[in-house]
């Protein structure tokens, strides 16, 4: 049998997974792909930078055992690295590096001097007329790592936030972009990322700030003819996060602003950190070269927690909390409350309190009771198939017409109703979106859900089909 490079990966592969644990594997090498096999040299594609650091950070060992059983001591491992957008190359970068060499990816480090370090500029967060240069880096330091419970949901994302925390400003993934729904912990990783670095570089400056604080300080400074001075000062800060970046959507001024500020920083070898509530894809009004750094470095997605890490995430609370509960309730709790780490936090603490207050014992009829009232007060996320039956039976047309590639103006506004529900009901992506109502690119549903809010505010009957929509979506 001929000898390929699938071969040969697939073998390795059967080694490694005797050696490593499932959820390691399943992260770090099932998306590796073969590509070719040249004497001894076997090259493999990943995903980014990132994981051809991981890779020889952690399992540079297990690889070359693996590889030298495959193809005898002379065998060589090549990274095939696809990098998106990164400085307008879109070449993948092909680097073959000996086990533990480094220095091939360290050369494209760029090393600027900084020459805005001046201390008299003015620091927004202290009180005008109190001369103080020390900036404090505004972090909670309760959000640590070690509260935030790892994950299927959340691995690539924490992974990424310690090796920035380890080496912040010296990884390829600057900036580093975590996204997702509502209370699903990206706050609480921006800040636990901050701290660790507080931790091992107590020299370096970092800021946690809000976009919505950061425009507000920008259109301060330019009232007061301070532009300046408020670039210079967020020139000076070592690690920059910036939580719910999407506030900045469609606000030009602020975010040019951030354009230069985020430029000169990235230049610098200063590490910037992002948190959003949607994928750069999908975030709307946002400047295109703005989006194209975001693309830079790597954007993380945190999902809902499976069952066993709610079930982690609620023992790990209790614990915290000195209350100890029988596992079948915690079970019931993580069973029933699917929907993100803020509502099940808050159930628990609900049921701690009803009992707590009303001087009961914590029983599973009692977590029922709780349960119940939580789940029909937590606003249901509906299907795009439901969203597009609704929308078809509203205007008395079936679905294939609602997909239909009719431009009739009728099934044209359904279709882009259809649309901005699921945008607004569901967490999927507008290209998801898209393929799911009569196969339309993300552009056509950007286009839809502008249509829907222009149409809304000028037209009265139109405002009323997303007022009733609405109400049989909310039921």
């Amino acid at each position: 049998m001929s000898v390929t490079a699938q071969s040969v990966w697939n073998n390795c592969l059967e080694f490694i997974k005797d050696n490593i644990q499932p959820q390691a594997y399943k992260t770090w090498f099932e998306p590796i792909v073969a590509v070719k096999l040249t004497d001894k040299a076997l090259s493999i594609q990943v995903p980014s930078k990132f994981f051809y650091e991981w890779l020889e950070e952690h399992y540079v060992k297990i690889l070359k055992v693996s590889l030298t059983k495959e193809l005898g001591e002379s065998a060589k491992l090549v990274y095939i690295i696809k990098m998106e957008n990164t400085y307008g190359n879109k070449q993948p970068f092909t680097e073959k590096i000996p086990s533990s060499n480094r220095s091939a990816l360290k050369s494209q480090d760029v090393d600027v001097p900084l020459n805005n370090k001046n201390p008299e500029l003015r620091n927004p967060f202290v009180i005008p007329g109190i001369r103080n240069v020390k900036i404090e880096s505004q972090l909670n330091p309760n959000y640590s790592f070690e509260n935030f419970l790892e994950g299927d949901s959340n691995r690539l994302a924490r992974s990424a936030g310690l090796a920035v925390a380890a080496k912040p400003g010296g990884t390829s993934f600057n900036p580093l972009l975590i996204f997702g729904g509502v209370g699903l912990g990206k706050t609480h990783l921006a800040h636990a990322i901050g701290v660790d670095i507080k931790d091992k570089y107590p020299e370096k400056t970092v800021l946690y700030i809000s976009a919505e604080k950061f425009t507000q300080q920008y259109i301060e400074a330019v009232k007061k003819n301070n532009r300046n001075d408020f670039i210079h000062f967020y020139q000076i800060i070592d690690v920059l996060i910036i939580d719910d970046v999407q506030f900045l959507s469609g606000k030009t001024g602020t975010q040019d602003v951030f354009f230069h500020i985020f430029n000169h920083l990235h230049q610098n070898g200063k590490q910037v950190i992002l948190t959003s509530d949607k994928a750069p894809v999908d975030m709307q009004d946002i400047e295109q070269r703005l989006l194209s750094r975001f693309k830079w470095g790597l954007s993380a997605e945190l999902q809902n927690p499976d069952f066993e890490t709610r079930v982690s995430i609620l023992k790990n609370k209790l614990y915290r909390d000195g209350v100890e509960m029988p596992d079948e309730i915690i079970e019931y709790v993580a069973k029933n409350i699917k929907t993100n780490v803020r509502e099940l936090e808050g159930a628990i603490i609900s049921l701690i309190a009803q009992s707590s207050f009303n001087k009961k014992e914590i029983t599973i009829d009692l977590a029922r009771i709780i349960v119940e009232k939580f789940v029909k007060n937590t606003k249901r996320e509906v299907s795009i198939d439901y969203i597009q039956k609704v929308v078809s039976d509203y205007f008395q047309m079936d679905i294939d017409t609602l997909q239909s590639k009719t431009r009739k103006r009728h099934i044209v506004q359904a279709r882009q109703l259809a649309m901005f529900f699921a945008k607004k009901f569901t967490k999927a992506s507008l290209a998801s979106i898209g393929s799911q109502i009569g196969k339309r690119d993300h552009a056509t549903v950007l286009h839809a859900c502008k249509t829907v809010d222009n149409l809304s505010s000028t037209d009265k009957q139109f405002r009323k089909y997303v007022e009733d929509i609405t109400k049989k979506l909310s039921v």
